[in-house]
């Protein structure tokens, strides 16, 4: 990711100084005009902005922790994957040694910087956002969210929760179609059709879970029930990994045990908002 957006400053004429734990990894940049920092504390004495790209929030105390006398004045957008918390940890440890943070959650691969259609959101001092923004805006469109710094860590991790779970479905589906004797090509159409679905679903169901209201009008838990019951014995039958339609299974059963039957699936969200005891 790093390599990439570095790429794109490069390409639009900016000046870019780089650098890697792993020296040999900035070669290519360097290539393209890039310059290179002998070292963390040359790095970020370079320019007022500096862009951090990492693998979490542990990875940048790592680094910049040895330079702090250099982190004054400096303005730190970092788009690392990280929670909430430490996004707002870091940006109170930030402007302990006279740094200010920006947040970022990018939301698309490295093929995706420098394209019109891709975006990233953003928190932070807005005042900072601002005056950085059509910097940030070489990479992607730039989505602020606030001022809060775990806001766009957030909105970041709450995409990636409906991602990853939304394609380990996919997968698990696959499954169970190869199993059949079905190719992952005849599932394509239909899969994607489903997912296309999601949208009216999701447009339908957001006013009624605002407004707590999950009425038994359109479905009711009590067939969810039995649908998912029967893609857990479909799956069993097949014999492939049953874990995943069991964990779905457990959460609505859970929700039948609240009283919920008559109500819409929605009224699962009660349940998903309280942990387990």
């Amino acid at each position: 990711m790093g390599q990439a957006m570095a790429s794109v400053f490069l390409d639009r004429g900016y000046e870019v100084t780089v650098w890697n734990r792993t020296a040999s990894k900035a070669d290519p940049l360097v290539a393209k005009g890039a310059i290179r920092a002998s070292n963390i504390n040359d790095a970020i004495a370079s320019n007022e902005l500096v862009i951090l790209s990492l693998t979490d929030y542990d990875a940048m105390y790592s680094i910049l922790e040895p330079a702090l006398e250099y982190l004054d004045g400096k303005v730190f957008v970092n788009l690392s994957s990280d929670t909430p918390k430490k996004a707002s940890e870091a940006a109170k440890w930030l402007d302990a040694h006279g740094a200010r943070q920006i947040t970022g959650g990018v939301q698309v691969p490295p093929s995706g910087i420098g394209k019109a259609e891709s975006s990233t959101y953003y928190s932070g001092p807005r005042d900072v956002f601002d005056a950085h923004r059509k910097t940030l805006e070489v990479l992607t469109q730039a989505d602020y969210r606030g001022e809060d710094p775990g806001l766009a860590a957030l909105y970041y991790q709450i995409q990636m929760d409906m991602f990853w779970t939304s394609m380990l479905s996919y997968l698990h589906a696959l499954s169970l179609a190869e199993a059949n004797g079905l190719t992952a090509e005849q599932i394509r159409p239909y899969a994607i059709e489903t997912m296309k679905s999601i949208p009216m679903f999701i447009d339908f169901y957001t006013p009624r879970i605002d407004a707590g209201e999950h009425p038994g009008d359109v479905d009711r838990l009590a067939m969810g029930v039995a649908s998912v019951d029967h893609i857990l014995h479909t799956t069993k039958d097949a014999g492939i990994d049953a874990s995943l339609p069991a964990a779905v299974l457990e959460v609505f059963k859970r929700g039948m045990a609240k009283g919920q039957a008559d109500n819409s699936f929605t009224s699962l969200i009660e349940i998903i908002k309280k942990p387990m005891v």
